[in-house]
């Protein structure tokens, strides 16, 4: 509470929380406020809307956390929604530290179609915006029971891909539930004030950091930063290359920011070589078994593996999207822990888990757009990566570095992102894709009944807040006339209705062109005494909620070929006028990327042949898999039962990356892709097979193992055999004795088990050689 004076109390011991919290905070060596936390709280503790928004590692969460723990602890609910599962995982951590207090906290990232209902028994849920959405559509009594919800790094509704559903979730809670307290957490920016004038909430900006940051242009070996300091740097190759070595002889971190996958790992690989004459014997001999336990992390060794592998043992990494969820966790302790002296990332670590350092250094400053060419990376981007300089606690100064070359762009550098302010952010929920996928949900959920209804919710969003509604109806009535034509809803007069189809649609989480094309591919091949698996596979490329790889020039012939060869097969109206289109030869491409995932080659002859990362292939899997189950569903709805039957199988399939004869043996919790094989070739067909074998010879199989084979006696003796889960299945439940593991609350996406030999694998549909479409994230 406001102290007699007016002013916000700034120590812990004075804040109108629990004592059971305070005590738990004064035993963190938490006793002081940060200027914008004391005032952010007093706003936050009395149950008023907030808006914080200051820079990287000034305190954001610890407001939230307070925020949530007086409301839960007052028997309230609350809502944590964030923007990456990563990230999520990490809010998880933090409030399951204030679990002995006596709440429950709950992490909800995976499966669309579930329900949720075991999170009815959570104080708090941690939970993406996407997870967040889809309960809601599910479920809007649920929305009625927050009583709090804090939207983290809100600033990014002006991301085209995932700002629409947040902006959406939030105008849906405050419609629904307009007593529920919104907290919302942003990076510095423009026009943060709009936001919480959206929100009716009070707004608390301030650039005050709890580590100075001194930021500076490199150039020539030397540092201009923008207080007229210079510090100069032994010059050894590039600028990069002279400040990352400089803090290595120091003893320090650095993060250096890159544009490209590409350029992560060129650039780690020649850092390397400077770093391992700084290290230590003893700290050598940590990163050689760092790197070690990088090549076990996941069941597939891989180049990209052993490439990764290498730079680590140098006491260098690189972090993108192309990195297995294992490579990037052990990447993150690793560096952590203080064995990994650098980092070289693409600008999506910047926005993800919270990893700073005492040096940044940003290299690129534009980056390639297929539509538009080489841009310059937005400020705010920039400002997300800077602000990664400076750990708190540990130093007190930070330094953000930019590189030029020329004296031109170094004046550049320092006007446009040095002394320059973050943009505005702007709603993007305008664009038809997003109007057609809310506003079914809208009229599905119930939460709108008419043309009126609709135009009130759409004049909640910070898009009307930005500009008039009507700007939106020309779209919006598109987007009606879309779903209206494709049977998802039907109109009595003023009236909206859902049909069964659209209800259904609404609640797998796709989106409803997306649902629509998946019919016609149902229909078609009801039609249809065979279909075949790449004819399926690459039906769900077609869908806009499966990106496809990009088309290269040596892929044209080859693909060509190959869909020529299987042109009967493909479940399209007209095969002539597809096989003409650019956009379908992509689709064949990826599509035969999972007809080679199913058929069990390697991870590291598709990461080869397609040019991409594990964690590339994981992502396609996830969200192939996904409209598998999505189109079992549509089958099922229309009464193709045989059809939604088989489709569940290639499901399966696509989740654990198998042939069919091995559906079976997956059954069994802990066996995947390669466990399954090693077993099917030792004569075990299916779970009641191995009631035969002792533990000793399931234990001298390879992959298995003494404390797996125990397991597998377990389970085919126990009785009920574990739940069959529509979850990716990369992340075995059971490991080996000795191995570690990070816990998981859903086992909707998991990690491979421990590698075994290869086991069969099918000859591919074609070879497009070295170059495939992996993204630059």
């Amino acid at each position: 509470m406001p102290k007699s004076g007016g002013e916000p109390p700034n120590m812990v011991k004075d804040l109108d929380i629990p004592d059971k919290v305070r005590d738990e905070l004064l035993s963190q060596g938490i006793s002081e406020l940060y200027p914008p936390q004391a005032d952010a709280l007093q706003y936050a503790l009395v149950g008023k809307n907030l808006v914080l928004a200051i820079p990287t590692a000034s305190g954001k969460t610890l407001v939230a956390i307070l925020g949530v723990l007086k409301k839960v602890l007052a028997r309230g609910r609350a809502l944590y929604i964030v923007p990456l599962k990563a990230l999520a995982e990490e809010k998880y951590n933090d409030f399951k530290a204030f679990e002995h207090l006596g709440i429950t906290v709950g992490l909800s990232v995976g499966d669309y179609d579930d329900l949720g209902r075991s999170l009815d028994k959570c104080d708090v849920v941690v939970a993406t915006s996407e997870k967040a959405d889809s309960l809601s559509r599910h479920d809007l009594n649920w929305i009625e029971r927050l009583s709090v919800v804090v939207a983290d790094e809100v600033h990014l509704m002006h991301d085209p891909s995932r700002g629409p559903t947040l902006e959406v979730l939030l105008a849906r809670i405050r419609t629904i539930n307009p007593k529920c307290q919104i907290i919302a957490l942003s990076a510095t920016i423009q026009n943060s004030m709009e936001i919480a004038e959206w929100l009716d909430a009070s707004h608390v900006t301030s650039d005050f950091r709890p580590v100075v940051l001194k930021e500076g242009v490199f150039l020539d070996g030397e540092v201009t930063y923008t207080d007229n300091t210079r510090e100069e740097f032994p010059f050894l190759d590039d600028g990069v290359v002279s400040v990352v070595n400089a803090s290595a002889l120091a003893g320090e971190q650095s993060l250096v920011f890159v544009n490209t996958r590409k350029s992560t790992e060129s650039l780690a690989e020649r850092l390397g070589l400077y770093l391992r004459e700084v290290l230590k014997k003893d700290e050598l001999a940590a990163l050689k078994d760092a790197a070690s336990r990088l090549r076990r992390a996941d069941a597939e060794t891989t180049h990209v593996a052993d490439k990764l592998a290498n730079c680590i043992s140098s006491g260098v990494a690189f972090h993108h999207a192309g990195l297995s969820p294992a490579q990037r966790r052990a990447v993150e302790t690793a560096f952590k822990e203080r064995k990994l002296r650098c980092i070289v990332a693409t600008p999506t670590l910047a926005a993800g888990i919270n990893l700073p350092a005492k040096r940044v250094v940003v290299r690129d400053v534009r980056r390639y757009d297929s539509m538009y060419g080489n841009l310059p990376i937005p400020v705010l981007e920039i400002k997300q990566m800077l602000g990664r300089a400076g750990r708190p606690k540990y130093d007190t100064e930070g330094q953000a570095i930019l590189v030029a070359k020329t004296e031109s762009q170094r004046s550049e550098l320092l006007e446009r992102y040095l002394l320059g302010e973050p943009e505005r952010i702007y709603s993007k929920l305008g664009t038809e894709a997003a109007l057609r996928s809310h506003v079914l949900a809208s009229i599905a959920t119930g939460l709108v009944a008419e043309d009126d209804d609709l135009v009130r919710f759409i004049d909640s969003t910070f898009y009307a807040h930005q500009a008039e509604s009507w700007t939106l109806q020309e779209r919006m009535d598109r987007a009606l006339e879309f779903l209206e034509d494709e049977e998802l809803i039907t109109r009595d007069g003023k009236r909206l209705w859902p049909t069964k189809f659209g209800r259904r649609v609404s609640d797998l989480y796709v989106d409803p062109l997306s649902a629509v094309l998946l019919r016609e591919a149902v229909q078609r091949a009801g039609l249809r005494d065979e279909v075949s698996d790449l004819a399926w596979l690459t039906a769900i490329c077609t869908t806009p909620d499966l990106s496809t790889f990009f088309l290269r020039r040596s892929d044209y012939k080859l693909v060509g070929e190959l869909a020529e060869r299987h042109r009967e097969e493909f479940l399209v109206e007209n095969v002539d006028e597809e096989l003409e289109r650019e956009d379908f030869l992509a689709e064949v491409k990826t599509g035969s990327m999972f007809f080679d995932w199913i058929g069990e080659l390697s991870e590291d002859g598709i990461s080869v042949k397609f040019n991409i990362g594990p964690g590339d292939i994981r992502a396609k899997v996830d969200n192939g898999r996904w409209l598998l189950y999505a189109a079992s569903e549509i089958a099922r709805l229309f009464s193709y039962n045989d059809l939604s039957r088989k489709l569940r199988g290639l499901e399966k399939r696509v989740s654990y990356g198998i042939r069919e004869e091995l559906l079976p043996l997956v059954s069994l919790k802990g066996v995947g892709r390669k466990r399954a094989r090693a077993l099917h070739a030792k004569g075990f067909r299916k779970p009641g097979d191995l009631k035969a074998a002792t533990t000793d010879q399931l234990a001298s199989i390879p992959g298995i193992g003494k404390a797996m084979a125990n397991n597998i006696i377990q389970q085919v003796y126990g009785g009920e055999m574990p739940a069959e889960t529509r979850g990716t299945t990369f992340e075995a439940e059971v490991v080996e004795e000795g191995q570690e593991f990070p816990a998981t609350t859903e086992p909707t996406r998991k990690e491979p088990e421990p590698a075994a030999d290869d086991g069969a694998s099918q000859t591919s549909l074609s070879s497009f050689g070295p170059e495939g479409g992996g993204d630059d994230a």
